[in-house]
């Protein structure tokens, strides 16, 4: 048993890595990665601190969740002795809906593969598999992405965060092979050799399912990829695409809201160089904190308006009601009164406001930092002419110094498009891949590094005007769009039919019986 005193050095550690992460990240004005994730943390969900392992294992209230740990491999990819170690990582099944899997039927699993969070995330408000489940008789898996919630390397998270010696095992090649090898163990465990595995995935759990996909193809039937950005590596997709959308968004709502953020940028600046500006601008704004400089509150207010586009979804729309903000005030309001308008219509009316509150130091905030700056290197960067934000196009050499002096290794740029493509996908991928959905939403920034246009047959896209990130794979509601549920159930659709005619090769080779679906 570890002893208090280790124990205590541990999370003195962590603490400081905390704090050079932030500091850090700080220091680098520009080369700002927007975050992805299915969902909006930021105004959703309460400020927790991170939860240790020992914590309640109780991951929901839902009676129909049951809880799995698998021994998983560390380093699938060597034959070195401490490549075999191990460590527990968390899977959970809902049986409510299985058919079964006998000599008579075979039924499907659907399968969401966990990213860049704690499952306890995302059990919740991911609605496409249990929406849909019933349709199908489908058992649902969801699988934990290593190195977040309780599917943690070394023992603990100290320890897996303490260097890029233990974080080294932390990328997404490790993580689609371990979601292999519990789709494997599930499959022998249930002796479910002959059913059919769909994985869905949203924004960089989009990325894997995809990815999953082709380099799994013997496991997996079919991948549904929601708002995954592939195409934004290795410059593929251009720098301003993300900032270009939240531009549009904000025009397409309101020409004034749009005006008056554009004009804001070099306001800020403006009052920042007076005398005492920065204590203006801190009393302005009702910073929590001191305002040490101008870039912290752009910074902050860029993740608001970026943060409103990207989940831009209904019947709130977020980025309405930014804008209701800002256009709110009695005309002859200056630009700056309106702009803190729109910060308290987004954010709420508090006593003040933390400007970190997008930066904050969470498993999802750290683990991702460790991400961007080893392989999911995105190059995203906004110009004046294109958007409606400051002139901050990507720069590589800063942003791999800052990794370096955070992590001590060099950022692979090119690797993702080295080891899953990328560069002339349709050329490529109508040769051998197939069953992928790429499904987005245009309204959502990450689409421009989307694929948008169908590949093949059954390499398809599936898009929305007026969607926003990851929309298509949340709970349906009676309120939703008829544009939105034509989309889900263009999705399902396509998935009934690679089943079907996964069933009718099984017929024709005589292994199974055709397996029939609910149409109810």
């Amino acid at each position: 048993m570890e002893s208090p005193k280790h124990s205590l050095h541990d999370h003195l550690l962590l603490l400081l890595l905390l704090l050079f992460l932030l500091l850090s990240f700080s220091i680098s004005d520009g080369n700002k990665i927007p975050s992805l994730g299915v969902h909006r943390r930021t105004i959703q969900s309460t400020d927790q601190p991170i939860k240790t392992m020992s914590e309640s294992d109780s991951n929901s209230n839902n009676k129909d969740l049951h809880t799995f740990f698998y021994t998983q491999t560390l380093d699938h990819f060597n034959y070195r002795p401490d490549s075999y170690t191990t460590f527990q990582q968390r899977y959970i099944i809902n049986f409510k809906y299985w058919g079964g899997a006998n000599t008579t039927i075979s039924s499907p699993i659907f399968v969401y593969l966990g990213a860049e969070e704690s499952l306890d995330e995302d059990l919740d408000i991911i609605g496409f598999l249990p929406d849909n489940a019933p349709r199908f008789k489908a058992l649902l898996v969801y699988i934990e992405h290593r190195y977040y919630g309780k599917s943690i390397p070394f023992k603990s998270r100290e320890e897996a965060l303490k260097n890029a010696s233990t974080l080294g095992y932390f990328n997404s090649a490790q993580a689609i092979a371990d979601y292999a090898a519990v789709l494997l163990h599930i499959k022998k465990k249930y002796k479910t050799h002959k059913s059919p595995v769909i994985v869905v995935g949203g924004s960089y759990g989009g990325m894997l399912a995809s990815w999953f996909r082709l380099k799994y193809p013997h496991i997996t039937l079919g991948a549904l990829a929601s708002s995954a950005p592939i195409l934004y590596f290795d410059d593929i997709a251009p720098q301003v695409g993300y900032y270009s959308i939240v531009t549009k968004d904000f025009k397409e709502t309101s020409e004034s809201c749009y005006e008056t953020v554009r004009k804001s940028w070099d306001e800020i600046d403006k009052v920042a160089s007076r005398r005492n500006g920065l204590s203006i601008l801190g009393k302005k704004f009702k910073t929590c904190n001191e305002l040490k400089r101008s870039f912290d509150l752009k910074d902050y207010l860029d993740s608001i308006y970026a943060d409103a586009a990207q989940y831009n979804e209904p019947p709130t729309y977020p980025v309405s009601k930014v804008c209701g903000g800002i256009d709110g005030p009695p005309q002859g309001s200056d630009i700056l009164s309106k702009i803190f308008a729109g910060v308290v219509a987004y954010m709420g009316n508090k006593s003040c406001y933390d400007l970190d509150k997008f930066n904050r130091p969470t498993e999802t905030f750290l683990g991702w930092r460790w991400q961007t700056c080893s392989e999911i290197v995105m190059p995203i960067g906004h110009g004046h002419k294109d958007t409606m934000f400051p002139t901050s196009p990507f720069n590589l050499t800063s942003f791999t110094k800052t990794c370096k002096s955070l992590f001590g290794v060099q950022p692979k740029p090119h690797w993702v498009t080295t080891y899953y493509g990328g560069r002339d996908l349709k050329l490529i991928l109508h040769r051998f891949a197939s069953n992928i959905i790429f499904s987005n939403g245009l309204r959502d920034p990450y689409s421009s590094g989307g694929v948008l246009k169908n590949i093949s047959d059954s390499v398809v896209a599936v898009s929305t005007v007026n969607g926003s990130h990851c929309l298509d794979i949340l709970p349906a509601q009676k309120s939703d769009p008829e544009w939105l549920v034509m989309q889900r159930r263009t999705e399902v659709e396509i998935i009934e039919g690679w089943l079907t005619k996964y069933y009718n090769d099984l017929a024709v080779l005589k292994i199974k019986p055709v397996l029939d679906f609910d149409q109810t």
